[in-house]
């Protein structure tokens, strides 16, 4: 990805695949792989729109906005903007819908990958913080634009229980209920058999 450069553009969809070395793409598997596992997991409906977006509006704001100079050319590369952009989603959806288990999920993504938060800052040389932070966003706006849809929180009620008729033609089932006496309630059942009749 190199920003504001009509070659670069391509970068949007194929800088996620490309990473400087080994400990690179190693560091941005496991994350890619727990929070992609996450996404399909409990937002089925959604996942893939999901993933598709943050991909997209990531990429297209870090060709738009990442550092770039003529004498300078900056490069960004890896798979850290899809990283920051699905634990954002993750996270903000949780908290967005109030669904306890996917607010469970936020915990988690905070305890996992919290301290990530601090990629969104130009702090450390050599990394696309532009990438971390743009990534963030995007996940943020995906989950905002996605809160109706998917898993929701649902009241709890009580079915209606529905009385079984009987259809049995070897005997019928008829029974009286007096429960106005407040002092003596009584119920009543009376059965009659019948018996088959033969053909």
């Amino acid at each position: 990805m190199l920003p504001r450069d009509l070659e670069g553009i391509k970068g949007v969809f194929s800088s996620v695949f490309i990473h400087g070395d080994l400990e690179h793409i190693t560091s941005n598997s496991l994350p890619i792989l727990v929070l992609g596992m996450l996404l399909f997991d409990f937002y089925k409906k959604i996942a893939k729109q999901a993933f598709i977006w943050i991909w997209i509006i990531s990429g297209i704001w870090l060709w738009i906005g990442g550092r770039n100079s003529s004498e300078n050319p900056n490069y960004h590369i890896g798979a850290s903007t899809l990283i920051y952009g699905l634990s954002s989603f993750l996270f903000f959806s949780g908290i967005l819908r109030k669904h306890k288990r996917l607010m469970v999920i936020s915990a988690l993504v905070v305890f996992l990958y919290g301290s990530i938060t601090h990629g969104i800052f130009p702090i450390q040389q050599g990394i696309s913080w532009e990438g971390h932070l743009f990534g963030a966003i995007s996940g943020a706006l995906v989950a905002y634009n996605y809160r109706k849809e998917g898993p929701r929180s649902s009241g709890y009620y009580w079915p209606k229980e529905e009385e079984e008729e009987t259809t049995d033609n070897y005997w019928e089932e008829n029974h009286t209920e007096n429960l106005k006496e407040e002092n003596n309630p009584t119920i009543k059942i009376t059965y009659q058999y019948k018996e088959k009749e033969n053909d």
